[in-house]
């Protein structure tokens, strides 16, 4: 018998992604100036208000103002309307030294004894459902939100005339996004069943002598749906492989701001917090989550990096062809280089004639899990996680960059780094010789 699932992504512009994308930017710069920087950094942003609090050890000093103001213009919020905006907003540091007691466990003499930043268990996820290795679910969720951002910042459509005559889109940075699917008994995806599109967007139709409010909120609904229907959906199919685009037909039930016109929103209408999209930033629901949130922690702090390695274990089993589907544990005790255990779980899809616990055993040996382990093979001693704090942190597309990082206090560098390592096919060959594949 058929069955749905349902998966959910948010925009740059959602307050609790705002508080991603500040804890990560401020993670970046401490890593550009000091690679060795541990850092765990809260970001909580309200109407007018940034509060950064967290743990730091670090050489390097930021001018944490002027990164917090950058990344929400950057994102923006812009302008005062907004009750929240990059220029004007306050901003408390309440930033302090990392314990000692945390500390010890996490700098030894020898980095290879490195322990792990605090005990707990992670999960990696990989699906061949989609060329990204996620799920349908969600890979469409994120791919609706970046295409209504990238609209919003081009002002290509979504557009209005404004009262000086001036043509502008109506689009405000906030959004959601939801996605349904069917899938059979097998859980391969048959059709898409519900989208469903939350947007800010300025209040561009306004009552008037003749048009009564509910009129005008009823006119402006109406535009927005039509620019969803006509223009942002067949602008993201346009952009699937033939045979997933296939599965959005004319039946699929769109909800277009639910709840009626969505004009406050963004900090302004509510409360942001670094940590609290989890399942949005990994697979959507499926697989699992062990509760640790990513922005804001270096890689010391496992529930970010061993979360990375265990992705990077997951999707290159699947790549390989040992399944269709691969979920990965593992876990660490604080202060603990080797992790206290490491379990692959198939879901009764692989492919070879071994059982999940001959593959766990295996994928130990080849995968270096402990910190300083991870941190090598994925590179991630370097400033890259600003970039990971929308749209997922999985199902990207591993590339170099050149980053600048400005400083008040130090010289200005241009770092080249490479995103998403854990993204990588780079063990896939080895992974089938391995299983003779």
């Amino acid at each position: 018998m058929n069955y749905l699932f349902t998966s959910e992504s948010v925009s740059e512009g959602h307050p609790d992604k705002v508080a991603d994308q500040i804890s990560d930017a401020i993670l970046d710069q401490f890593l550009a100036h000091d690679p060795n920087s541990k850092v765990a950094c809260e970001t909580l942003v309200t109407t007018g208000q940034v509060v950064v609090a967290g743990e730091v050890k670090s050489k390097a000093y930021i001018d944490l103002l002027s990164e917090v103001r950058r990344v929400i213009n950057e994102i923006g919020y812009d302008r005062s309307e907004l009750k929240f905006d990059g220029e004007s907003c306050g901003v408390l540091s309440a930033i302090h030294e990392q314990s000692p007691d945390i500390n010890r466990g996490v700098d030894v003499v020898d980095p290879k004894q490195q322990g792990a930043g605090d005990q707990g268990m992670m999960f990696g996820y990989a699906t061949n459902e989609t060329p990204l290795y996620i799920p349908l679910t969600l890979a469409l969720s994120h791919a609706l939100l970046k295409e209504l951002s990238r609209i919003r910042r081009s002002g290509e459509s979504f557009t209005y005339v404004d009262k000086n005559g001036v043509e502008r889109t109506y689009l405000r940075p906030d959004s959601k996004s939801q996605v349904t699917v069917e899938y059979d008994e097998n859980h391969r995806p048959v059709r898409i069943h519900t989208i469903v599109i939350s947007t800010q967007h300025d209040d561009f139709i306004s009552a008037d002598e003749n048009m009564s409010q509910e009129e005008a909120d009823s006119k402006m609904l109406a535009k927005i749906r039509e620019d969803v229907q006509n223009i942002l959906i067949p602008s993201v199919k346009k952009r699937l492989p033939e045979h997933l685009a296939a599965l959005i037909d004319e039946d699929f039930i769109l909800h277009v701001n639910p709840t009626g016109k969505f004009v406050v929103g963004g900090p302004h209408g509510d409360t942001g917090l670094t940590g609290r999209k989890i399942i949005v930033d990994t697979y959507g629901g499926h697989g699992a989550h062990g509760g640790g949130a990513f922005s804001g922690k270096d890689p010391s702090k496992v529930d970010r990096s061993a979360a990375y390695a265990a992705r990077h274990i997951a999707k290159n089993l699947v790549a390989a062809g040992v399944a269709d589907r691969a979920l990965v544990q593992v876990a660490y005790a604080i202060g603990v280089a080797q992790p206290v255990s490491l379990y692959v779980d198939t879901q009764g899809t692989s492919k070879v004639a071994m059982s999940d616990a001959e593959i766990s055993a295996l994928m130990s040996e080849i995968f270096d899990m402990t910190p300083h382990g991870i941190e090598t093979r994925l590179g991630l001693r370097k400033p890259l996680y600003l970039e990971t704090s929308t749209y997922g942190h999985f199902g990207r597309t591993p590339r170099k960059v050149v980053k600048h990082f400005h400083s008040a206090y130090e010289e200005d560098k241009d770092i080249e780094v490479e995103l998403f390592t854990w993204e990588k096919l780079d063990y896939v060959e080895k992974v089938k010789s391995i299983f003779g594949l």
